[in-house]
């Protein structure tokens, strides 16, 4: 199975702009974190979903409004971007295709066949078990 389809690497890395990532708190400590702010350094927007931001006073991660649920987000997202345990991140692509977003990237070491399965039936591009930096540096 190629989960790392270089076309859609490059789709999402080169023409996808907005990106929602899943699972960032704003814990400067957590790979989410870092890896968020390096997609901001090259050009995307991010959105934070976090449960957190359901909380009085909300949840705001480098700059950006944070969001529950990607159901919450009143924009159109392009690509979900999850950092979750491999058993929880189904739950995510499947609401990423709720929600319209061109694609779908499961983190380095996130892996759901079910779900890559689920999502490129729904002809969308998806991504898993890899990072955005591994693979701008591939380039």
């Amino acid at each position: 199975m190629t989960w790392q389809d270089p076309e859609a690497i490059g789709f999402m890395l080169d023409e996808c702009r907005v990106w929602a990532v899943v699972g960032l708190s704003g814990d400067t400590r957590r790979t989410a974190y870092s890896i968020a702010s390096l997609l901001q350094e090259r050009g995307k927007q991010i959105v934070p979903i976090h449960p957190a931001a359901a909380q009085p006073g909300g949840l705001e991660v480098l700059g950006e409004t944070a969001y529950p649920t990607l159901a919450d987000v009143p924009f159109p997202v392009d690509v979900v971007d999850v950092f979750r345990r491999s058993s929880e991140a189904g739950q995510h692509a499947d609401e990423a295709l709720a929600t319209g977003a061109r694609g779908v990237w499961f983190q380095l070491g996130v892996v759901d066949a079910d779900a890559y399965e689920r999502v490129r039936a729904a002809g969308v591009p998806m991504v898993m078990d890899t990072c955005p930096a591994i693979e701008w540096r591939r380039r």
